[in-house]
């Protein structure tokens, strides 16, 4: 009887390049984690502790995060929600964020610049200014960030050599971050209630907005465990937003207006780019806008009262 042939250990081991490429993977997270971590006890020292107002920001991103978390649990329960559901949702959301660019960034941003000594012609041009350049800044973001759209599908560069779960994640970034910008803007240059108002609202918000997160991920394809963990996750872009909002914010005085008018342009890029046509693409347009209008006067009714 012949003899088996000896096996080659080196017949399954796995080519020396796709080691060496698992290698500086790891590396590589390694240095990102480690200079994170050195980057965010800078902030904490430099920043965080040395300014109530950069404190509350932190505080008033992580409640949004928590809400957005919040938000995700149903899913664990039940996977389904209709169509319909979805649209309200998005559009009671977009209503939130209207009413905050309007009531909590733009009208005190105007206050500011007109403070500072500004005319009215020369505070609209400032507020305007600033709206535009953070339309402008989440436009080229969204024009060469690869992403995907749950509706819409990929967009920008690369797309396509990136894997769908990325896509997603930089998808949902993208639209966290203008609201965290906006919270850090709320709490460095007004009132500590108008802020809250603010913090408040986009929590109210992000509530809904992270169960249609999660329900999404679930159409898609995805796991109910990666849905409601992504879900929970994308939250956590709002309070790094805010804090860096606030503290840009607090290194001058004279950056205020143009603080909160590029937080308010960032929100209002989003609003009309992303939340309202994606309310619109399924043929449920007056829920949407229903939605959308219940959310602005819940917003506009959180800062009269509290602001």
């Amino acid at each position: 009887m012949k003899a088996p042939t000896p096996r080659n250990p080196e017949s399954t081991a796995l080519p020396r390049s796709v080691s060496t490429l698992s290698v500086r993977h790891v590396l590589g997270w390694i240095i990102f984690i480690v200079g994170a971590l050195l980057i965010c006890r800078e902030i904490w020292e430099h920043f965080i502790q040395r300014d109530q107002r950069v404190f509350d920001a932190l505080l008033g991103g992580s409640i949004a995060a928590g809400a957005t978390a919040l938000g995700t649990i149903p899913v664990l329960l039940s996977r389904q929600l209709s169509d319909r559901v979805q649209d309200t949702l998005l559009g009671f959301g977009a209503g939130v964020m209207l009413a905050a660019c309007s009531f909590s960034l733009i009208v005190p941003g105007v206050a500011a610049a007109t403070a500072q000594g500004a005319g009215p012609w020369q505070a609209a041009g400032i507020v305007g200014g600033g709206i535009l350049l953070g339309g402008l800044l989440i436009y080229l973001i969204d024009r060469f960030v690869p992403h995907e759209h749950f509706i819409k599908g990929m967009e920008g560069h690369m797309a396509l050599r990136l894997r769908r779960a990325w896509l997603f994640v930089i998808a949902i970034a993208l639209h966290n971050v203008p609201e965290g910008l906006a919270i850090g803007a709320a709490y460095g240059g007004t009132d500590a209630l108008r802020a809250s108002a603010l913090a408040t609202g986009i929590a109210i918000q992000d509530v809904p907005e992270g169960l249609v997160v999660a329900v999404a991920l679930l159409s898609a394809g995805y796991s109910r465990a990666f849905a409601v963990t992504l879900g929970a996750l994308s939250g956590l872009v709002e309070p790094i937003a805010a804090v860096l909002g606030a503290s840009v914010i607090t290194l001058s005085v004279q950056l205020l207006p143009w603080g909160l008018a590029f937080a308010a342009g960032a929100m209002l890029f989003v609003i009309s780019h992303e939340m309202i046509p994606e309310s619109h693409r399924k043929g449920h347009e007056a829920f949407a806008t229903g939605g959308l209008m219940v959310g602005f006067v819940v917003m506009m009714t959180l800062d009269t009262a509290l602001g």
